[in-house]
């Protein structure tokens, strides 16, 4: 079929973030239905299709709400064979959710007993999460982070072969667990323990004029760039689409900061179609 307009649905867990999703998705300009009948799924994507413009952007919430997790994957994989649907799966860690949920007066749609309720509906959407575009882990991303990064997803440039996403983190704070490669630079010297320092961070010049003194800091960027420019081209190959680098220190506030902004500029002259995405999780820590 001709697309006439760009198509997504939104799936993933109960209490992983879905409604502020939704709320993204519509102030980029999309259409969006809420818990569609799987039924009639097809029928009202025929009527959008047909109405052409000014309607071009369509946004369908399907999830396990449905209670028929068959259905909804062959609904799913049929919008993204014959429409080009994109696949937005939203992601949590079971005690992400448990502590969401407890913050509201909402019920699991599977059930009051809520760990029993999350772990099934985590083997019910499994087929669902295996077909995703973007699987979007969101513990620990605040309501900000979410519509950064999917307006980041919606709105990228077809022709770009792999979004990728360098960010910096303090170990004291937790590793970010959807990183796919995590460098560890507490080796380097720390501006924290001067006191005309420490009020910085990374992204001031102070900072990185004291950081580069280390003699261990430029063999280690030569050799980090050298390793990605020979894996991108290798992870593009493969058709990975989206690639998370976590560069950590102690407090995520100086070094990794310092390093993943250095890292960035040196990523953009590799010349590769490569969305790169800064993201500094703990500077304002």
């Amino acid at each position: 079929m001709n697309n006439q307009c760009d198509m997504i649905v939104i799936s993933g867990l109960s209490g992983a973030g879905k409604s502020s999703a939704i709320k993204v998705i519509e102030d980029i300009g999309y259409n969006t239905i809420d818990n569609v009948p799987l039924e009639v799924v097809e029928g009202v994507a025929n009527i959008f299709y047909a109405a052409g413009k000014p309607i071009t952007k369509i946004a369908l919430v399907i999830d396990s709400r449905s209670k028929d997790s068959s259905l909804a994957f062959t609904t799913i994989k049929m919008l993204k064979d014959r429409y080009n649907a994109k696949l937005i799966f939203m992601d949590a860690l079971p005690e992400t959710i448990i502590k969401r949920y407890k913050e509201t007066r909402h019920t699991h749609p599977q059930g009051k007993d809520l760990l029993v309720a999350i772990n099934d509906e985590i083997e019910i959407m499994s087929d669902i999460k295996s077909i995703a575009d973007y699987i979007y882990i969101s513990d620990n991303k605040s309501v900000h982070d979410i519509a950064y990064e999917l307006k980041n997803f919606c709105d990228k440039d077809s022709s770009l072969l792999l979004s990728l996403s360098v960010q910096s983190f303090g170990f004291k704070y937790g590793v970010p667990i959807e990183s796919d490669l995590i460098f560890d630079v507490r080796f380097l010297k720390n501006p924290y323990f001067d006191p005309e320092l420490k009020k910085f961070n990374g992204r001031d010049k102070v900072i990185d004029d004291f950081i580069a003194t280390d003699k261990n800091y430029q063999p280690f960027l030569d050799k980090l760039v050298d390793m990605l420019r020979f894996l991108l081209p290798l992870y593009i190959d493969e058709g990975k689409k989206y690639l998370n680098i976590s560069i950590g220190c102690t407090g995520g506030k100086h070094r990794s900061v310092m390093i993943v902004e250095n890292l960035a500029k040196k990523i953009d002259t590799m010349n590769l179609k490569i969305d790169t995405m800064i993201k500094h999780r703990d500077v304002d820590k």
